[in-house]
């Protein structure tokens, strides 16, 4: 038993050295727009005299670093409104410790499931709710605010920056990975698929895309993500019409060229199995 706990108290360590390396980095894509990577969700902000607009907030812990970061920017800025493109931890678990006092807008799903719970501070749950479409400015960036159908949950939006012609797609969009896709909180990887292709249709070449997690990429990386989700459900589905149990096709595996997609979340094995279930 004693070497059990020696073992977690040596990997609970090295989680928090890890986390303790993550560094926060800002990458400007117009004149008061940034992409910035840290631990947890890519977050997107608006940074001026008017003050800060910042989508996403990944982890509690990153909060001062985020802070520093807007403020390398612009001496003593406040954030003044949070987005939230969905309601998971990674990318609403630093609303309090970031934002509180501030105004959070969310699809209306996300407060239904932060508010049930118990163990997410009142001080970051959503203030504003909507379904549909929200304009917002600030800095003179303008943003419109686009909930989407049920696909990663039952409560996405996205952040278009139109005369950027940026694009936060929150989990919309995992940069050259397979995405997660949450069936127990209304997700759908029918949805799911459905709304990249909408995103495709309404974008350019030229479009600066801000995915949920991984690097900046283009409409090229988003048509490369649809081809590999399109195609692996093909492969299972074919698998699925010739009588192979889940089981049987986790051991089968997909074909080789998407063995790269695999990551420590979502593994080969773990998106077959949310293909079988679609």
């Amino acid at each position: 038993m004693k070497k059990v706990i020696v073992l977690l108290a040596l990997m609970l360590s090295t989680v928090v050295v890890a986390e303790d390396k993550v560094q926060v980095i800002s990458t400007e894509l117009a004149p008061h727009l940034y992409m910035i990577k840290g631990a947890g969700g890519n977050m997107a902000a608006v940074v001026g005299p008017e003050g800060a607009l910042v989508v996403d907030s990944q982890y509690e812990h990153m909060a001062p670093q985020i802070k520093a970061e807007l403020e390398s920017k612009q001496a003593g800025v406040k954030i003044k409104t949070l987005i939230n493109t969905h309601f998971h931890g990674d990318h609403v678990n630093g609303n309090a410790a970031l934002a509180s006092g501030a105004q959070i807008i969310a699809h209306t799903n996300v407060l239904t499931r932060l508010k049930a719970d118990s163990k997410f501070p009142v001080a970051g749950l959503p203030t504003e709710t909507f379904v549909g479409e929200k304009a917002l400015n600030l800095n003179g960036v303008n943003l419109k605010l686009v909930t989407m159908p049920v696909s990663h949950t039952d409560g996405d939006l996205v952040v278009w920056f139109k005369d950027a012609n940026v694009l936060h797609t929150g989990d919309l969009f995992f940069a050259d990975r397979f995405p997660f896709i949450d069936l127990k909180s209304g997700g759908s990887v029918t949805g799911y698929i459905n709304n990249v292709k909408l995103l495709l249709s309404q974008i350019d070449d030229k479009t600066k895309l801000i995915p949920g997690h991984g690097d900046l990429m283009d409409k090229a990386g988003l048509q490369r993500f649809l081809t590999m989700m399109e195609q692996t459900l093909a492969e299972v589905n074919a698998l699925k019409a010739a009588g192979k149990t889940e089981d049987q096709i986790v051991a089968e595996g997909l074909s080789a060229q998407w063995k790269s997609w695999s990551w420590n979340f979502i593994t080969e094995e773990r998106w077959i199995r949310t293909l079988f279930k679609a």
